[in-house]
């Protein structure tokens, strides 16, 4: 009974390992020298009451669906180059694992811009912008239950792609 136990709690411990999230993340990291560090709880967001809209170019950008759906904001930012490395090769190991589409990246003379979502067909449940310029690496990572169709809306009316 004891070896089913343990094994168990190995199972469990382990399948807490891949389940990475911002919080996790935020952590672990925050407290580091060289890192700035924010974290946006639930409850503010809440307490934003009525968001305004943005105007962009193409009209007027409605974000409270997605703001009211958020459970975290988490920001990231390291300049301490061994701290920057450790962050970097921990988020690639959790990007890699499956869970996460890339939807963008953008190369520029040396920096390196990722945009990945989580989720399924219906809902989108993070939402993560990484940045590297080599000694300095910065993670936003959103945790929520987005719903796919507010987020896509959300992306087609705020990126207008010019010829």
């Amino acid at each position: 009974m004891k070896r089913i136990i343990i094994v168990a709690a190995l199972l469990l411990t382990s399948i807490g390992m891949f389940a990475q999230s911002g919080r996790s993340f935020y952590q672990k990291y925050s407290d580091e020298p060289g890192v700035s560090a924010v974290y946006i709880s639930p409850a503010m967001f809440r307490m934003m009451g009525s968001i305004p809209e943005i105007s962009t170019g193409d009209g007027d950008v409605n974000l409270a669906p997605v703001i009211r759906s958020l459970k975290g904001m988490f920001i990231i930012s390291s300049e301490n180059a061994s701290v920057s490395s450790k962050l970097s090769k921990e988020i690639a190991r959790a990007l890699d694992s499956g869970n996460y589409e890339l939807l963008m990246e953008a190369k520029d003379d040396g920096e390196k811009v990722h945009i990945y979502t989580a989720g399924d067909e219906a809902t989108v449940t993070s939402f993560i912008f990484v940045s590297d310029e080599g000694d300095e690496f910065t993670i936003i990572w959103f945790d929520g239950e987005m719903p796919r169709e507010q987020m896509e809306n959300l992306l087609s009316d705020t990126i207008v792609i010019e010829n």
